[in-house]
């Protein structure tokens, strides 16, 4: 599954307040759990506001993460060369965050505050680490 947009919303109009989602710790997220997330929150905010908001992901999964499937059972010594020259083949992405950076940017007006810290908590609980919601 990847990631279909990184900005939904209406990224023209001004907004009063902006809730971001900071990570704890460092760590690599898989392109699957950002999807979720973007899609948990967005359908909470799309479902109550409309197109009234602005909800950006700020992290792109650059980092290809690969397998080196091992055989195993019978006959496998002769089809498997075990770690010698084991490059693996592609199984997804991930992005690479560091510890306090912001995952997702979301742009409010100040009666839909509360209902922004929701979808974030929501986007947060589909990731596989503990987030911050911050109001500025």
């Amino acid at each position: 599954m990847k990631i279909t947009k990184f900005e939904t919303g209406d990224p023209r109009k001004k907004f009063e307040h902006t809730l971001t989602l900071h990570v704890q710790r460092s760590l690599n997220l898989r392109q699957n759990a950002l999807e979720a997330a973007r899609t948990t929150s967005n359908r909470l905010l799309e479902k109550n506001l409309g197109k009234d908001f602005y909800l950006r992901l700020r992290v792109y999964p650059f980092h290809v993460l690969r397998e080196n499937p091992l055989a195993t059972g019978a006959g496998a010594d002769r089809m498997s060369q075990g770690m010698s020259q084991a490059y693996g083949k592609p199984i997804g992405s991930a992005a690479r965050v560091r510890e306090g950076q912001i995952i997702f940017e979301l742009r409010v007006d100040k009666a839909n505050v509360n209902l922004g810290k929701e979808a974030l908590q929501r986007a947060s609980k589909k990731l596989p680490c503990s987030c911050k919601v911050m109001v500025q």
